[in-house]
Parts: structure tokens; C-alpha cells; sequence
């Protein structure tokens, strides 16, 4: 590493996810475009309004519409540990709409639903959101799917392996 990706990757490892990992391992490869994914990465994974069990269905609607192999295996156990029942993370890997969701966890998944399927959240499934945690919750949302899809399309494209060699869990 040179000296910039040398500084950038301490800065990571001095933050919250402790080490150069994922998508970080190949956009180290731009320092300046590592840092500052890194701090948007971090704000809206660490800090933010949204309860964690809510982000981590929103990555995992994420990791799902773009069958991200190495998302699914971090975010899907990081949802259960959150508290999003195993049903539930089972039915968004088999691509299907989960049954048993609560009301909050409804709305999260429509409003994940349709910006990627369109590319734009419907008015009602905004409505939902912003009335529940505000417009700075909404844009929170929808920055979370931008971030993550992001960080799919690197995952994706970079080819790295799944932790411990796992098989890919999506099919």
C-alpha cells in the first residue's frame, strides 16, 4: 500500500468496523473515495435514527435484489442478532415477502421494495416511513439502500471470497 491508502485504511481500523474488510479491501485501491464512503458507510450503519434491526432489513432487501453473496452472509446474521426473526430473513433470501412482519418492519420492507424496484419509493410507502421516524428518517432510508447498493455493485464486481469460503447462500 502507499502512504494515502496506508493512512486511510488506520483510518477504518481506528473506527467501528476495526479492520479493512468487504467492499473496503478493493476501494482502498482509491483512498480518497475509501474515505469518504467509509464515512457515509459509518454514519448510517453506527449512528442515525433508525433502530438497527430496520437497517439491517433494509441491507438485506438490498443484498437480496442484487444477490450480493458477501452482504447476505454479514448482514444476515447481523439482522438475527438485531432481532429480525429468522422467518423473516428467510423469506427475503428465497425472494419472497416475508409473512409476520410488524407494522415498523412492513413499512421498512415496502419502502425498500419499491426504490429498488423502480428506482423511486411510492408516496405511500414514503408517507409510512417519514411518519413514523420524520424526513430526515425517510432520507436515511433511502440513503442506506443508495449506500448499500453501492457497496453490492463493489462486492459484486470485485469478487472476493465469502468469509471462510463459504457457498454462496443466494441462489
Amino acid at each position: 500500500m502507499n502512504p494515502e491508502q496506508r493512512e486511510v485504511a488506520a483510518e477504518i481500523t481506528a473506527g467501528p468496523r476495526g479492520e479493512v474488510r468487504g467492499p473496503f479491501i478493493a476501494l482502498i485501491h482509491n483512498p480518497e473515495l475509501a474515505r469518504r464512503v467509509q464515512k457515509l458507510g459509518e454514519h448510517l450503519r453506527w449512528e442515525g435514527k433508525l433502530p438497527p434491526r430496520l437497517k439491517e432489513l433494509a441491507v438485506l432487501v438490498t443484498a437480496r435484489r442484487w444477490t450480493c453473496q458477501h452482504e447476505w452472509v454479514m448482514h444476515s446474521k447481523l439482522a438475527l442478532e438485531g432481532g429480525l426473526a429468522p422467518q423473516v430473513v428467510e423469506a427475503i433470501k428465497q425472494g419472497k415477502e416475508p409473512a409476520g412482519m410488524s407494522e415498523e418492519e412492513k413499512a421498512v420492507y415496502t419502502f425498500c421494495r419499491d426504490a429498488h424496484a423502480t428506482g423511486r419509493v411510492g408516496e405511500d410507502a414514503f408517507l409510512s416511513i417519514k411518519n413514523r421516524f420524520g424526513l430526515d428518517g425517510a432520507l436515511e432510508l433511502l440513503a442506506l439502500n443508495g449506500y448499500y447498493t453501492l457497496m453490492a455493485m463493489v462486492l459484486n464486481t470485485a469478487g472476493l471470497p465469502l468469509p471462510g469460503n463459504a457457498d454462496p447462500p443466494l441462489k
